[in-house]
């Protein structure tokens, strides 16, 4: 009897460790997140990123409570074959303001012009990519708390080649706290005070899935 309960209990240890092994490659989990958009279901989107930026909303006050030295922010692509990021940054605003009162860059593998191999199977465990198996990409973690006194815009710039024409995201349904639009043009070279541009930013994001702090 003794013997049986051993094994069982083995072979229970070894299944929950086989279990959260494969969770690695899937969706941040929300007990992770700061802030969280796209906890429910990732769906497509239209292609052709080719030369637009996204530009995301990330509020405030979604960070009263929240202590975090590192934020991790997290991409999602359900189509397409390479990615050609031109530049990625984060802007700093006045709470429901739109002058930039500071950038800082964000790189994915220590670059901030990063080219992603979606058909890898090291990048993106669950081929092909689609709908069905949404390609989750963390960005290197930003050191530094972000404060609820402050307002912060995500923005993405996709280069203007053939690689991005075939390029998906994937937006969820359920619209959190972050709120994304969409520009033609290279956004990511905002000076210092210049305006951050207006959009339609009552959506849900098209390749920021999440905000972490890990």
């Amino acid at each position: 009897m003794k013997t049986f309960c051993k094994f069982t209990a083995s072979l229970l240890l070894m299944f929950l460790m086989a279990a959260y092994s494969l969770g690695q490659t899937d969706a941040p989990q929300a007990a992770l997140a700061n802030i969280s958009e796209g906890v429910g279901t990732i769906n497509g989107g239209s292609n052709n990123w080719a030369g637009f930026s996204e530009l995301v909303l990330i509020p405030g006050s979604s960070f009263l409570g929240v202590k975090a030295t590192t934020n991790v922010f997290t991409l999602v692509f359900t189509g397409g074959s390479t990615v050609d990021i031109g530049n990625m940054v984060l802007y700093k605003t006045a709470r429901s303001g739109s002058a930039n009162l500071g950038t800082k860059k964000l790189t994915l593998g220590l670059v901030s012009n990063p080219t992603i191999n979606l058909t890898s199977p090291s990048v993106c465990p669950n081929q092909p990519v689609s709908v069905a198996n949404p390609c989750y990409i963390k960005l290197d973690a930003l050191k530094g708390a972000l404060s609820p006194l402050n307002d912060y815009y995500f923005v993405v710039f996709f280069s203007n080649d053939t690689n991005n024409q075939t390029l998906v995201g994937g937006r969820s349904a359920e619209q959190g706290a972050l709120s994304g639009f969409f520009m033609a043009g290279d956004e990511t070279r905002i000076k210092k005070n210049g305006a951050i541009p207006n959009g339609n930013s009552d959506a849900a994001p098209i390749f920021l899935a999440y905000v972490t702090n890990q």
